[in-house]
């Protein structure tokens, strides 16, 4: 296979998964005294016994070897009306200018969240070009009311 006939497949598979909707996370960890998070959407519930979840990280972004050092993630599930708190943690510099969090567990979870889970790292698992982090829910709470945002087709969304 050619390089530009593997670029035709990665790009079409992009394109086919961007129909699945997803929910918009953003993971955050410590690397020492600094805390490091990134947007995800790759955040599925696991196992009820154990309390387990999963999120996927590229290999390439720092926050996968953070939280490879650290042994603590923590996933914030954003709201309706979070786009740019979602677009924030996706971009470069420092992702957690004016984002309000709480440390109390040991990894930053952002207030605005509207849901929370703390989680050790179990089981660290190769997955092509990400990481698969299986953790252990240590920690975890919701709002009753909250809405999630979406994911869908390279925009953000919310549930009609």
């Amino acid at each position: 296979m050619t390089i530009s006939a593997t670029i035709d497949h990665t790009l079409a598979y992009r394109a086919t998964m961007s129909r699945l909707p997803k929910g918009v996370s953003v993971i955050t960890t410590r690397a020492g005294d600094v805390p490091i998070g990134m947007t995800a959407s790759s955040v599925t519930s696991l196992s009820l016994d154990p309390i387990q979840l999963l999120v996927c990280v590229a290999n390439n972004l720092f926050t996968r070897q953070a939280i490879a050092q650290h042994g603590t993630f923590g996933v914030n599930i954003l709201g309706e009306g979070s786009q740019d708190l979602a677009k924030q943690f996706a971009s470069k510099g420092d992702r957690f200018a004016g984002v309000d969090y709480d440390d109390e567990h040991g990894v930053p979870m952002l207030r605005d969240a509207i849901a929370s889970i703390v989680c050790e790292v179990a089981t660290e698992l190769p997955g092509g070009d990400h990481t698969i982090f299986v953790g252990n829910a240590t920690q975890f709470g919701h709002n009753a009311s909250g809405r999630p945002l979406l994911h869908f087709c390279g925009e953000f969304g919310r549930i009609a």
